[in-house]
């Protein structure tokens, strides 16, 4: 995958920020079920926000890391308890967000 320059990710900032999470993480962690989601997700939006609950064991900064890793995604922002991802989706009905920003140099 093609790494994000400063103005891109930037960008991807600005977007996400009015977004709300749309994944919670809690207690039971990161776990086969959690990433099939955020796949699939990432799928059809590319750019996601999700949210650890404070009664999770897991840190914010690996768990992003570890997804990210995991889905081959890059990691946008993590801020407090909440994590921003972006992955180029596979299939070109979704790739909206990525082809704008193909545009952005």
């Amino acid at each position: 995958m093609t790494s994000l320059n400063k103005k891109q990710v930037n960008h991807l900032k600005k977007i996400a920020h009015h977004e709300k999470p749309i994944f919670q993480m809690g207690k039971e962690g990161l776990g086969q079920s959690f990433l099939d989601q955020v796949d699939q997700a990432l799928t059809k939006r590319e750019l996601i926000k999700f949210k650890v609950l404070q009664n999770s064991e897991e840190e914010i900064r690996e768990v992003t890391a570890e997804i990210a890793y995991a889905l081959d995604a890059h990691v946008v922002q993590v801020i407090g308890h909440t994590g921003v991802l972006f992955r180029t989706s596979h299939i070109a009905k979704y790739q909206k967000l990525s082809a704008y920003l193909k545009k952005i140099k």
